[in-house]
């Protein structure tokens, strides 16, 4: 890509978009174009076509989508499968009539069989039953490779998609209710911190900034430990506990979203194949092992407790990143590094 070309960033508030947007700008990318989901509504198709004809981008990073956590993915059925569709579908397809010369899709692991061979090969892609709690998003994700696929195939567009692996950094989602697994364990652990400690300020200012079913940290401390108690932080007996789902022994791989913009970059500049690539660290660890490493970083020291009633997802997700590794890509941030820079300013943040 040019310096000067015109970018458009799809999704630019989010983590991976607002990741994307950070390194094009640090490498001199200035020409970007950035628009709000309330400026610019990704599933109505009228307006993604005026956008397209009105802009004209040269490139698009296709980083939007709804995303969530396992019970997001499982309560929210028909949203995830219609709003990631409806995205997809309109940019693809009005890259294309608008001549983009380069789009890069971003899906996600979950488009892997449930009970696929580990590592996950690109080629294992729909050989196998899907995790059924997330199939929707996945299937709407398998959809849009497919889409960029077809449209290489037809038209001739140098459309590619990446699968990023498990994703945490800044802007991370922290909603209880359709988080991921990394930041809902990091702000489970700090609630159960200053829970612990009786620190009613830092609980206070948490609720104020990401209030829990409406409940805010102006709110009855009944009310805040009822909610509390619900999203399994609570205290009872001078010990303080955090409820996690599962049993914590399904195995996961995590990326800081800064390696994934990197990639990003990467592959815009060096991947022109169809199909798709994974992008990951290659390593993996067991929610568990997670947790404790939350734990240790955050302060918390009180009682983690597995709720077995619960499911627990995909028993492993290790991505095979060879195909990347051979283009000359390898992620820079380790996982208890990455930790660490996140806690620190996720805590920082309730001070401000």
């Amino acid at each position: 890509m040019e310096k000067s070309a015109k970018i458009y960033v799809a999704g630019h508030r989010g983590m991976v978009g607002s990741a994307i947007v950070r390194k094009l700008e640090a490498e001199g990318y200035k020409n970007l174009i950035l628009k709000t989901s309330k400026e610019l509504d990704l599933r109505n198709q009228q307006q993604v076509k005026d956008f397209f004809e009105a802009e004209k981008p040269e490139y698009v990073f296709l980083a939007a989508a709804k995303v969530g956590g396992i019970v997001a993915n499982n309560t929210y059925r028909a949203e995830f499968i219609y709003d990631n569709l409806m995205i997809e579908s309109n940019i693809i397809h009005h890259s294309y009539l608008n001549n983009v010369k380069k789009l890069l899709f971003l899906g996600s692991s979950c488009i892997y069989p449930k009970l696929a061979p580990q590592p996950l090969t690109e080629n294992y892609l729909l050989t196998g039953e899907l995790e059924s709690t997330n199939e929707p998003y996945a299937i709407a994700k398998i959809a849009g490779i497919k889409m960029c696929d077809a449209y290489r195939d037809q038209y001739g567009c140098n459309f590619i998609s990446a699968m990023p692996t498990n994703l945490y950094g800044p802007n991370d989602n922290y909603n209880l209710e359709t988080s991921h697994v990394l930041p809902a364990l990091i702000r489970k652990m700090v609630l159960g911190k200053a829970l612990e400690s009786n620190d009613w300020e830092t609980l206070q200012k948490d609720l104020n900034k990401r209030p829990i079913e409406g409940v805010n940290g102006y709110a009855d401390k009944k009310d805040i430990l009822s909610v509390l108690a619900k999203y399994g932080i609570s205290s009872k007996e001078k010990t303080t506990s955090v409820t996690l789902w599962g049993t914590g022994e399904p195995l996961r791989e995590f990326l800081h979203v800064d390696d994934l913009a990197e990639a990003c970059l990467f592959l815009m500049n060096k991947f022109d194949k169809p199909g798709f690539i994974n992008v990951g660290s290659g390593i993996d660890l067991s929610i568990k092992e997670l947790a404790e490493i939350i734990k240790t970083e955050v302060g918390f020291s009180g009682h983690l407790v597995w709720d077995t009633s619960k499911p627990n997802g995909t028993p492993r997700k290790l991505m095979d990143v060879s195909k990347l590794k051979g283009l000359g890509w390898i992620n820079a941030i380790p996982l208890k590094k990455g930790i660490s820079k996140v806690v620190k300013d996720y805590e920082h943040r309730l001070k401000i």
